[in-house]
């Protein structure tokens, strides 16, 4: 049954070749795609749900000699990228039928979002179930050069900077995670001597107590700027507002719910051999400034943007810096609230993402002054809108205030009270500001030129799933999702 990671990468690589392969041939066709795009986020939903079950009742996977492996921490993640993979997989299909109406794209477009799609779930794949730290680092920058192609799809000046932008800062970025993985396996290999072994995170982090602490201290510093980078910390995240603002709303939904928590997965990963190695109070120390930071940057950036989707991502900034900040505080409770924030955070984004795909397809525009009167004119995405902004913002009793609450009191409880006074004043500023988004947008007289009536059912089906997600685990978390939760929890927790 360990065959099933395989699967889990052969299946979007091979999908992907396949709708690649259409556009090499030369058929213009909406449909084929579309039918492979289908089948393919479908099989990937089933697989990423069957590896995660079987990793919570067996522990662990692996397989090809454990070069690729999933523990319970790597099923948190696969259940990210296959629900998000499929729930933003179908949203596209509506989406992008709306921009081949308007003329933003071509039907040979189509072949290629959608063959970039599953290319890029293939590289988020890849990254979370590679064991071999090399090939987790190809995955990381892997995913840069499978998604760059989709920010820049509609190839016009704005979207094309962005994708510059995206793929020359992530890849410096990376650069730094390279450093650092070069010094942990060569602080491996001098302990271990045996090249194949000291490329394997099961193995390294085994052995991490006896490593040269220097060596590990300034490759973890590396790692955290390198995959910080990719992850959209204070202060290298300048690339997210524009990649976010500027990509298809259904691709904004997946950089900002899914690829930026595959750059969070691999620091984890540092993180235990750091813990290991050093203790827990320098790599806690870090994360928990930079989390804080990047809290702090993005409230009053929030604040101040005027742009629907620009606006959107700096709030990613400010979750990934609330999960960060759970990682530093650290012990159980701590690491328990990130890792549910990470869950939390990929649904309430996805909603918000796509919900401004329906807004655009109804305005036109971005420009949140702009945009007046949603509820006459899109009642069910005005409601959606709606939904997600108060839960991004931690409104009870919907599913992002649990985590927020449970990061706060784990700070409190590990003695960070002051701290955690300053991050509520923060969140104070961010709910301010989705607060004045929904009074600006949702009530008031509609422009001029607007029609009356929501967009399709393939455009609402996605974010009416996410919502009964976001308002359901609100209220109560399932028990194998809390025990899985708990499961990884305590891995990263050394416990």
């Amino acid at each position: 049954m360990d065959n099933i990671l395989i699967w889990l990468m052969i299946i979007p690589l091979v999908f992907s070749l396949a709708i690649f392969l259409l556009r090499a041939a030369g058929w213009r066709t909406r449909r084929v795609p579309e039918i492979l795009h289908l089948i393919s986020i479908t099989l990937i939903l089933a697989f990423t749900v069957g590896a995660a079950s079987l990793t919570f009742t067996r522990g662990s996977l692996a397989t090809l000699a454990e070069q690729f492996y999933a523990d319970q921490l790597t099923a948190v993640f696969l259940l990210v990228i296959g629900i998000m993979g499929f729930l933003n997989g179908l949203y596209a299909i509506g989406y992008l039928r709306y921009d081949l109406e308007k003329g933003e794209v071509g039907v040979e477009d189509l072949s290629t979002f959608y063959g970039f799609f599953h290319l890029f779930l293939f590289t988020m794949i890849f990254t979370v179930l590679s064991n071999n730290i090399a090939l987790m680092w190809v995955g990381i920058e892997a995913t840069t050069l499978g998604s760059v192609f989709l920010v820049g799809l509609y190839g016009k000046k704005t979207s094309l900077e962005a994708a510059w932008k995206y793929i020359l800062i992530c890849s410096v970025g990376i650069a730094f995670a390279l450093y650092g993985t070069i010094l942990i396996y060569a602080g491996s290999f001098n302990l271990l001597h045996n090249a194949h072994n000291s490329m394997l995170w099961t193995e390294v982090v085994q052995a991490a107590g006896a490593l040269d602490p220097q060596v590990v201290k300034l490759a973890f510093v590396f790692i955290l700027i390198g995959f910080g980078t990719k992850a959209g910390l204070f202060a290298v995240h300048t690339w997210l507002p524009d990649a976010h603002s500027e990509a298809p709303s259904p691709v904004s939904s997946l950089l900002s719910g899914v690829l930026l928590k595959c750059a969070l997965f691999a620091i984890i990963r540092y993180y235990m051999i750091a813990a290991k190695c050093l203790g827990p109070g320098f790599p806690r120390t870090l994360l928990l400034v930079f989390g804080v930071l990047s809290i702090a940057c993005a409230a009053f950036l929030i604040f101040a943007q005027r742009d629907i989707k620009r606006m959107f991502a700096y709030s990613s900034i400010e979750n990934i810096g609330i999960i960060a900040t759970g990682l530093g505080i650290g012990g159980p409770l701590g690491v328990f609230a990130a890792l549910l924030h990470t869950i939390n955070h990929s649904i309430t984004k996805s909603l918000l993402f796509c919900t401004s795909g329906n807004i655009l397809i109804k305005y036109g525009t971005r420009d949140i002054g702009k945009i007046k009167g949603l509820f006459k004119t899109a009642p069910v995405t005005a409601v959606l809108l709606g939904g997600g902004a108060l839960g991004i913002a931690g409104c009870p009793p919907l599913n992002i205030f649990i985590s927020k609450l449970l990061t706060i009191s784990a700070g409190i409880k590990a003695g960070y009270l002051w701290l955690m006074i300053l991050c509520l004043a923060l969140l104070v500023v961010v709910f301010a500001s989705f607060l004045r988004l929904l009074g600006e947008t949702l009530f008031g007289e509609a422009p001029e030129g607007v029609t009356i009536g929501d967009v399709n059912w393939l455009t609402l089906l996605p974010l009416v799933i996410l919502f009964a997600l976001m308002l359901g685990l609100g209220i109560h978390t399932p028990e194998p999702l809390y025990q899985l939760l708990q499961g990884a929890a305590a891995l990263v927790s050394g416990i």
